[in-house]
């Protein structure tokens, strides 16, 4: 309902995670995105923030408030503020982006700047203190971004996919292949293991190629189990997007993996992805290995 004297109601996302993993990346993604960002937004005031532009009549329509963590009471702090932004009526959407410590410690040391937590120990003690105070937004989070092996251009374009058209579809999935002997990507909500289907690898034609070539999809996908696998799973993920939708999640993401991600993970993460975008979802797909071996 609209009309004089009537508040809109703001779409509000959250943005956290730990120091240097590129929440101001994020921000200022959004921000391109005719968003409107606070940064460094204590999370008492997210509900200030909202009843500000409740008063403008949908002038602000969306905001993206920055928040981390400066204190132990830094969890309670968010919680009780979505809590009572849930109460007026607004479902906040909660980014949280991490890399590892491998990462964040070198990026830290290019900009020459400490931990804000610290304090008079090494950097890594701050980023052991960080994840503890987060493990439980993180948990909580509608979106994990993991930046470990992510530039800016590719951190910009996972926001933007995101969050680039609202009038899109409701639920955006992300599918993403990868090697197993890589390790599992930590940012996935649902692992797709296809192990059990027989490694092009050991066939001397087909070793060379990826899983993008027609022969080793060919291959792949004429496998004693591959059909009926990707039918009753897919079958499992009509489930769950509904699921996500009824919950008010906004993004899904199926890491399908392999020995190497070179080819059945490519071949059956392409094939999700396809039925995915059949089914109305707006698909990313992400080949995270190919290439390495």
């Amino acid at each position: 309902m609209t009309g004089p004297g009537v508040r809109q109601l703001p779409e509000v996302v959250i943005i956290t995670g730990m120091s240097g993993a590129g929440r101001s990346t994020a921000a200022k993604s959004l921000e391109d995105l005719d968003w409107f960002v606070v940064d460094n937004l204590p999370p008492g005031l997210l509900a200030t923030m909202v009843d500000l532009a409740g008063r403008m009549q949908g002038a602000v329509p969306r905001i993206a408030a920055v928040v981390d963590v400066r204190s132990r009471a830094f969890t309670t702090d968010l919680r009780s503020a979505t809590e009572e932004l849930h109460l007026r009526g607004i479902d906040p959407r909660v980014v949280f982006l991490e890399a590892n410590d491998d990462t964040l410690v070198r990026r830290f040391e290019n900009v020459r700047r400490p931990h804000p937590l610290q304090d008079e120990g090494r950097l890594t003690d701050g980023l052991a203190r960080e994840r503890e105070l987060l493990r439980e937004v993180r948990g909580e989070a509608d979106l994990v971004i993991d930046t470990s092996n992510l530039n800016l251009h590719e951190l910009r374009a996972k926001i933007v996919a995101f969050f680039g058209d609202a009038s899109g579809p409701v639920l955006r999935a992300t599918v993403v292949s990868f090697g197993y002997k890589y390790g599992l990507p930590v940012d996935a909500d649902l692992v797709v293991d296809c192990r059990f289907l027989p490694n092009p690898h050991w066939h001397t034609e087909l070793a060379p190629l990826t899983g993008r070539d027609e022969p080793v999809r060919e291959y792949v996908l004429s496998q004693p189990g591959a059909k009926e696998f990707l039918d009753a799973y897919m079958e499992v993920l009509q489930l769950l997007a509904r699921g996500y939708e009824r919950e008010g999640k906004h993004y899904i993401s199926l890491a399908v993996g392999c020995t190497g991600g070179k080819h059945r993970s490519v071949v059956m993460a392409d094939q999700f992805a396809a039925q995915l975008s059949d089914r109305g979802l707006e698909v990313q797909v992400i080949h995270r290995d190919l290439g390495r071996e």
